[in-house]
């Protein structure tokens, strides 16, 4: 339990698309108080955001809050429209200033990242120096990936989207256009939680172990796994989100990613090795929500660049 009194407490937004996780807490010592509020209309998720935070005004002051967001995001400071969701599939979403948002019913600094980089960051705080590179993917609503690189989430031309990389089509789908409005068939068109309902008209939440599903899916997330190994050379992948509750499914997303690689990767050749690299969350709370403690405590200790006022 944090104590209030004496330690500085900072305010975390995780906001997905089903759902945004409010807290006031810190990194190190986890949330005093968190509320999960569903996503919806813009204007009426961001009235309980705030009635949230003006609730949790009795534990004391908060220095700043951190969001990690659903994208894609504007996250150049010195674009015009930083901190804006760009063109997202979430209807009403797109163009919402989520800082400004913010920013003006809490009257603090906002820091933002992807909700998949926030988790990065938490992941790789909690894994310890020896992992100097990590990758997070969530595996729900959509397919996101985060990126972290010695203590710094990966930003370059926007952020990471791997989520919406071309794969390998499971003969299964054969006739399914996969539901992604921008790309059809990719990673999230044929594997995230609505594709999934869409092919097989139930959530995987009801699928024994045996269903064909969970091959299916395993077949494409070993994809983004062994692309990622041999593009970016995580030490580790984090793999959360909705869809990878079911503990067993990591063993078979291990056995496919050990083909695809064929034993080029010297440090991937077995299944000893898979173990350590392809893992479960390790943040007690929401990774997401932790990441955004890191992203509030940073720019309120100056290690985040600023928009400008």
């Amino acid at each position: 339990m944090i104590d209030g009194a004496h330690a500085p407490l900072f305010g975390a937004i995780e906001a997905g698309g089903t759902k945004f996780v409010c807290g006031v807490g810190s990194a190190a010592l986890g949330s005093l108080e968190s509320a999960t509020i569903p996503t919806r209309d813009p204007d009426a998720t961001f009235a309980d955001v705030r009635a949230f935070f003006d609730r949790a005004a009795r534990h004391g002051p908060v220095g700043a809050i951190g969001i990690g967001s659903f994208g894609p995001l504007q996250l150049d400071p010195a674009a015009a429209d930083f901190g804006q969701i760009l063109r997202t599939p979430k209807p009403g979403w797109t163009g919402v200033d989520l800082p400004g948002r913010v920013r003006a019913f809490s009257g603090v600094q906002v820091a933002l990242d992807t909700d998949v980089n926030a988790a990065a960051l938490a992941e790789a705080a909690a894994a310890g120096p020896n992992i100097g590179t990590l990758a997070y993917v969530t595996v729900g609503t959509g397919i996101g990936v985060g990126i972290v690189i010695d203590g710094r989430p990966v930003h370059g031309l926007g952020h990471p989207e791997a989520g919406h990389m071309l794969l390998r089509r499971h003969e299964a789908h054969a006739g399914f256009a996969g539901i992604c409005p921008f790309h059809g068939d990719c990673l999230e068109g044929l594997a995230s939680g609505p594709a999934v309902a869409a092919h097989w008209g139930a959530s995987p939440s009801s699928f024994p172990d045996a269903h064909p599903f969970w091959d299916m899916e395993a077949y494409y997330l070993a994809q983004l796994c062994a692309t990622l190994f041999l593009t970016v050379a995580p030490m580790r992948i984090v793999l959360g989100g909705g869809v990878m509750k079911q503990q067993a499914f990591f063993a078979r997303i291990r056995a496919r990613t050990l083909h695809l690689l064929g034993g080029y990767v010297g440090a991937l050749d077995d299944m000893a090795a898979m173990d350590k690299r392809i893992v479960p969350p390790l943040c007690a709370e929401p990774p997401g929500l932790i990441g955004t403690y890191i992203l509030a405590e940073r720019i309120a200790a100056g290690g985040l660049p600023r928009p400008a006022e």
